[in-house]
């Protein structure tokens, strides 16, 4: 099924009213004309912690969001895209809890990597351990046996609590496949078309190696899943933070990736006033790419962009965003962080707040996300011009719910009703409408301080003007009747 050449929605199960049926009567009243391109779901499984990222199953919807029906209804007006934790399971799943109670005989035990299958004697050695793009400072949990009163370490990329709530699953395991292939084929069944393998560069695990991205063997695994997506006609998305240069080798091998790379340069090229580095980077990318300006996380920075930033301008930019209200997500491996010590992983605000609220700033940046080449994403605080919010930061203690702010009914009317709201909807509508998006793109020349972006299609054009000093956004194009109109945003 080739995805549709629109605008997508990204959003939580309940960012939007509450629920998931709420969500489908919001798309429906408001957006149906909008995200003609579907609708990311962030998960919306039973989980146990991390916002949906420590799913137990992905058999069954939270209660408190709703059915595999929702989504399957929601599935009938708009392509859905879901999450999967391809690298992880939560503790409170099944299958780690048959694994608590019985250990090494439990029928699950083959799922886990406990730590004799890295090293023979099951010590982990430090030296190996200090090789590793790490996500925190211990790379593994100790958990107790019920049954033998005895202990079990067990490899847990990700978690804030310790042990972890997130358990990685051994890749290589027979069993782990055919959980997967179940998986799979349950999405398939409620009309799910669209996979996002989330922390797929985590899969592998190799000694001697940073344990991330490692080829040849992620290809096979990736290689695997993909015939499993399309045996039923499921699109994948991997999701790999990391070196633009792994990101292009995955574009080299037919996926689709996301363009990590675009929402740092956009916000330099309208905070710095110059078009530079962002033309230049439009010129070469790969066009495969899902597009964003934001997200539940932050805005990337390293390591994403390591190697095509100057870490001391880097962190002027990014002293400017924490002047407006952004915080910080950070690396933690000394040997990952720049050698100047640099090590910003994510900006994180909404990205209207961190353009200082300015409106035409805000539109310009959709603007040059739209003309980029791509399947553009929008995520829903971004949609209604949602500004950073510091209580949510301060009740939860975590940093990324500044940008995760849970929407009633009455504050979506409200947003609607924002002049800075009416003009993005215009602009998407125009992005998914307009036959030319399918044609060729080209970046063309101008001055330092101007961005010119142009497609053509079968006789039609459209170009984007944005003037970095006045932040004016102008898109020239060639209507149904052949004339020339002039659209400022």
């Amino acid at each position: 099924m080739p995805l549709k050449n629109q605008v997508q929605l990204i959003t939580y199960p309940d960012s939007l009213g509450g629920n998931l049926k709420t969500l489908k009567n919001v798309l429906n009243s408001h957006f149906s004309e909008i995200f003609k391109g579907g609708v990311h779901i962030l998960p919306p499984f039973p989980s146990s912690g991390d916002r949906g990222f420590a799913p137990i199953t992905y058999l069954e919807i939270d209660p408190s969001f709703g059915t595999w029906d929702d989504i399957r209804e929601i599935g009938e007006r708009f392509d859905i895209l879901v999450d999967f934790m391809v690298n992880h399971i939560s503790q409170k799943s099944e299958y780690f809890q048959d694994f608590l109670r019985y250990g090494r005989n439990s029928k699950y035990s083959d799922l886990f990597l406990t730590l004799d299958k890295l090293w023979d004697d099951g010590i982990p050695v430090q030296k190996d351990i200090d090789k590793m793009f790490l996500r925190k400072p211990q790379p593994y949990s100790t958990f107790q046996i019920q049954e033998s009163d005895t202990y079990e370490k067990v490899w847990t990329t990700f978690g804030k609590t310790d042990p972890s709530e997130q358990i990685d699953l051994d890749i290589r395991s027979e069993m782990t496949k055919q959980i997967l292939t179940l998986f799979f084929e349950n999405f398939k069944k409620y009309n799910v078309k669209i996979v996002r393998l989330d922390a797929v560069g985590y899969v592998i695990k190799k000694l001697g190696t940073s344990c991330f991205f490692v080829e040849p063997e992620i290809y096979d695994f990736l290689g695997w899943i993909k015939d499993l997506a399309e045996s039923l006609e499921i699109e994948l998305l991997p999701e790999v933070h990391s070196h633009h240069s792994i990101q292009y080798k995955l574009a080299e091998h037919g996926y689709w990736i996301y363009d990590f790379i675009l929402p740092y340069r956009i916000l330099q090229a309208i905070i710095n006033q110059s078009s530079v580095a962002l033309c230049d980077y439009l010129k070469t990318r790969p066009a495969k790419q899902f597009t964003m300006l934001d997200c539940h996380d932050g805005i990337p920075v390293k390591p994403d962009l390591d190697g095509l930033i100057n870490t001391t301008e880097a962190q002027e930019l990014v002293n400017i965003c924490l002047d407006r209200g952004s915080n910080l997500s950070l690396i933690l491996s000394d040997e990952h962080k720049g050698e100047d010590g640099f090590d910003v992983h994510q900006i994180r605000c909404t990205y209207y707040s961190v353009l200082n609220c300015d409106d035409d700033s805000y539109l310009a940046a959709r603007a040059i996300q739209f003309f980029a080449p791509g399947i553009p994403q929008v995520y829903y605080v971004g949609l209604l011009a949602g500004e950073n919010d510091y209580e949510r930061v301060e009740e939860t203690g975590d940093g990324r719910e500044i940008n995760r702010h849970n929407y009633t009914l009455e504050e979506i009317e409200q947003s609607l009703q924002k002049e800075v709201v009416q003009r993005l909807l215009k602009l998407i509508q125009f992005r998914n409408d307009y036959e030319a998006f399918n044609g060729e793109f080209k970046v063309k020349e101008s001055s330092t301080e101007e961005i010119r972006l142009r497609w053509d299609h079968n006789g039609k054009y459209c170009e984007l003007l944005i003037d970095l000093i006045t932040k004016r956004t102008t898109i020239q194009y060639i209507d149904e009747n052949s004339n020339l109109i002039e659209y400022f945003v």
